[in-house]
């Protein structure tokens, strides 16, 4: 899959922290079954790469690595069957890198000059982050007058009472959420706030 079909697939993002040892598969399972099949996993604790080798095995889960600093992060990644990447930001060698292997890729940009580096390596799908603290709504709206054909998903301060707003935006094609899972949760809550995530509705 491209990166603007996997974008294109479900409105919410998961963007999941993974502490500990628990089933994650049936963690995949719950947001597959509630309609948000594309998962990012962080690669910020020890449990991250297991997990993604877990979810990657689940029907229609779309697993993808998050918080991808280099080029040995991307190695790992792929050999735990991670479909995407998701870096914070945007440098050459992780572009190419990326561009050498079979996996898509959503790099962080925050300015015109991130977006215009991106361009340069052929790139125009991009998470915006750190979207709230990067000044908002305002500040995308603003740097996609220049950018008509460039398309976000913003995360950082995406929140289910402002997730809807990001949305009705035209150059946002989904959105990255941590709210969904957090450490204790129960199955039942995720599939309800999954169910609500997978409920929003998107321009696009």
């Amino acid at each position: 899959m491209t990166i603007d079909e996997i974008m294109r697939t479900a409105p919410v993002i998961p963007v999941l922290v993974l502490e500990g040892d628990a089933d994650w598969a049936e963690l995949a399972e719950t947001f597959v079954g509630a309609g948000l099949p594309v998962l990012e996993v962080t690669l910020r604790t020890p449990a991250a790469l297991d997990a993604i080798r877990q979810m990657s095995r689940v029907s229609n889960a779309i697993v993808g690595a998050g918080t991808v600093l280099n080029e040995r992060q991307l190695g790992d990644a792929g050999d735990a069957g991670a479909r995407f990447i998701v870096s914070p930001g945007l440098t050459d060698h992780l572009a190419k890198a990326v561009e050498r292997s079979n996996i898509a890729f959503l790099p962080g940009v925050a300015t015109a000059g991130d977006i215009m580096r991106g361009l340069d390596l052929g790139l125009d799908r991009f998470k915006f982050f750190p979207a709230e603290a990067a000044g908002g709504i305002p500040a995308l709206k603003a740097l996609s007058g220049p950018f008509g054909k460039i398309r976000f998903c913003p995360t950082g301060g995406i929140r289910p009472d402002n997730a809807a707003e990001w949305l009705s935006l035209d150059p946002v094609l989904c959105v990255g959420g941590s709210w969904l899972y957090r450490s204790g949760d129960t199955m039942a809550e995720v599939d309800e706030r999954a169910r609500a995530a997978s409920a929003l509705a998107r321009l696009n």
